[in-house]
């Protein structure tokens, strides 16, 4: 239980500090927003769809902008070594960094169901919306953490354009801009891997009310995808923190 307040203490920590650095904006907000437009604007599209899209980026990308370049930015300040020799385990640290990523993402994604109000989309199942933005903001900054740990580079630019090659390759094979069943086959096998895939299939039940997976494989498969990227995260920050001190 000590542990858990210490998270939120660091979870607190980061909001204040990391919240409106221009890279965490950038990437953040601003490049999702037009990613989406670039690709809705002109297309003969019911409400329902373009919301749903937009939540599917602006969730995503926002709960990922974060935890990439916490660790950099703590090792290029010199302030990482005297946080891990603080009276905190390092899951604690790095479950502290997944909340403020959580929080970032969460918060945001009240904008495109804003935006879905006033353009007259309708949401079937709001329950069900509710829950898997929780959790899947909570999915999507646990991989920000894993997106953090390898290369143990004090760049944040490095790991910002990295893991920004793998979050549009990810959202491009997730069912945002081709439906899954539009898909090839090697398409939507390939797809299963994007825990996106799923947030953005319980997104069309809950919004357009429709799915291409069961919505209980939706939540077992966020729920997995959480658990195996916040450990492997933890384990491979433990081998390389060392290395940006």
């Amino acid at each position: 239980m000590e542990q858990l307040r210490r998270s939120l203490v660091i979870a607190k920590k980061n909001i204040r500090i990391y919240y409106s650095k221009g890279p965490v904006v950038i990437f953040g907000f601003i490049t999702p927003f037009f990613l989406f437009l670039s690709f809705y604007i002109g297309r003969n599209a019911p409400a329902e769809a373009l919301i749903t899209g937009l939540l599917g980026i602006t969730t995503f990308f926002t709960a990922t902008s974060i935890g990439p370049a916490i660790v950099p930015w703590e090792a290029m300040a010199k302030t990482l070594e005297r946080l891990i020799s603080s009276p905190i385990s390092i899951w604690a640290i790095f479950l502290g960094d997944a909340f403020s990523s959580f929080l970032f993402g969460f918060t945001f994604s009240l904008i495109p169901l804003t935006i879905g109000g006033f353009i007259g989309a309708e949401i079937s199942n709001p329950l069900i919306l509710v829950f898997a933005i929780t959790l899947a903001s909570f999915c999507f900054a646990s991989f920000s953490i894993l997106l953090s740990a390898y290369p143990p580079t004090n760049s944040p630019a490095t790991i910002m354009m990295q893991s920004s090659m793998i979050k549009f390759t990810l959202i491009f094979i997730s069912g945002i801009f081709i439906p899954i069943k539009e898909l090839p086959p090697w398409g939507q096998s390939v797809s299963l891997i994007s825990p996106l895939t799923y947030f953005v299939d319980l997104a069309k039940y809950s919004i357009q009310g429709s799915s291409h997976y069961p919505i209980a494989l939706d939540f077992v498969a966020l729920i997995a995808f959480t658990l195996i990227f916040f450990v492997i995260a933890v384990k491979l920050h433990e081998r390389t923190i060392q290395k940006r001190l």
